[in-house]
């Protein structure tokens, strides 16, 4: 089948589908962590994925509606707005206050960008590529 020019079959579908599961996955793992040493070990692998899960969701739909309400030019704020919406889904997920959710989501970014160099060293594979070096 051809849809908007792009042959669509049912394999390509499902390896799409099994892909974006295991990569919802991998990222989950560095918010797990995160979680884990800012709640003392409270927070559980399905908190992490459900923060992961929601958090881009609430994130698009906080930008989305500020751009169409507001206009273009009230974009910064719309991210800022999203920033916030996420932080508060990191709250909501790992049952913790708002210092402890920012505490969350920084450590998971510098776990994600430490997981990102080891495994680009040992199978010279990174994401996203053009902003880490070649080792």
């Amino acid at each position: 089948m051809i849809i908007a020019g792009f042959t669509v079959s049912f394999p390509g579908i499902l390896y799409t589908i099994v892909g974006l599961i295991i990569l919802w996955i991998i990222v989950s793992i560095p918010a797990w962590l995160a979680g884990k040493a800012v709640t003392g070990g409270k927070a559980t692998f399905g908190d992490a994925l459900l923060a992961t899960l929601a958090g881009p969701i609430v994130y698009f739909i906080v930008v989305f509606v500020v751009g169409y309400f507001l206009g273009a030019s009230a974009l910064i704020f719309g991210y800022i707005l999203a920033l916030i919406a996420w932080i508060w889904v990191f709250k909501a997920s790992f049952q913790t206050s708002w210092l402890r959710a920012i505490l969350i989501a920084i450590l998971a970014w510098v776990i994600f960008i430490i997981l990102s160099i080891i495994i680009g060293a040992l199978f010279g594979i990174v994401y996203p590529a053009p902003f880490f070096p070649k080792i």
